[in-house]
């Protein structure tokens, strides 16, 4: 546990709507008490509504982006999200085992809450086979750890904890099975751990403005990872943070869609 302001990176993707991706990484970051710096590896075109376009910058690019962050600044947490294609994910692979951050966690973004796919189906084994086994954490939703695995999505709890033991036997030393697609009244998410699982639960917020909250939660972790004794603690505070985001969601006017969480909720 770092007692300084902790320098914490995210990698993904750009989200003009602001709801999302990097965007949304960087407001909780800074919202939690860490410095934010990123390395971005798409370009959207979205809002509130969908994703309209995607550019995705070379491969090379992205890795001079991470040279240079690593080259200068000490890095105590890394967030991944958004790597859009197969070439992205094994560079930002490449430069985790070249640098060995403490602290990682991998959001398995593939898709938008519009429906748009955001990553290529040929990156996902990619991403299963170089970046699982180098996260501290892995933070899927019940569809991504689905496509993960090659199962059937989880429609219960029992389901849940079972799915996140196969992915930890992928390689990550910990998962986060979040429970946000269940139909269940609460919301309730799994971490599984190699000490055991622990279930963290929450209540269903009903709320339309959800846009950014996979991104939210998985960056808040990694912005608490180096501020708390221990990965339970960080991530269960992340998402009593997370919670109250949403249940302040509606004193934001963005958008016609499904907007934004309130990052700042404690301020404004």
């Amino acid at each position: 546990m770092t007692h300084s302001i902790p320098n914490v990176l995210t990698i993904a993707g750009s989200d003009s709507g602001g709801g999302a991706g990097i965007q949304a990484d960087l407001k909780a970051f800074s919202a939690l008490g860490a410095y934010g710096l990123s390395v971005i590896t798409a370009l959207t075109a979205q809002n509130t509504r969908g994703v309209t376009a995607i550019h995705t910058p070379d491969a090379s690019f992205v890795t001079a982006q991470l040279d240079a962050v690593f080259d200068d600044i000490r890095i105590d947490a890394v967030k991944i999200g958004m790597l859009a294609n197969a070439d992205v994910v094994r560079a930002v692979a490449a430069a985790l085992r070249r640098y060995e951050p403490a602290h990682v966690v991998l959001d398995t973004v593939m898709i938008s809450k519009s429906h748009h796919a955001l990553l290529a189906p040929e990156a996902v084994a990619a991403l299963r086979d170089e970046l699982l086994p180098l996260a501290t954490l892995v933070t899927p939703n019940l569809p991504e750890a689905a496509a993960l695995l090659n199962d059937a999505s989880a429609e219960n709890e029992d389901t849940m904890v079972r799915q996140g033991e196969a992915l930890r036997a992928l390689g990550a030393r910990a998962v986060l099975m979040k429970g946000g697609h269940l139909s269940a009244a609460d919301s309730p998410d799994w971490l599984i751990e190699a000490s055991g699982s622990l279930r963290l639960g929450g209540p269903r917020v009903a709320v339309k403005n959800t846009h950014g909250t996979g991104c939210t939660l998985s960056s808040a972790i990694a912005a608490l990872l180096p501020q708390r004794e221990s990965l339970a603690t960080a991530t269960a505070d992340a998402k009593l943070y997370l919670t109250g985001a949403i249940e302040q969601s509606a004193r934001l006017d963005v958008g016609r869609g499904v907007g934004p969480v309130h990052h700042f909720f404690r301020w404004w």
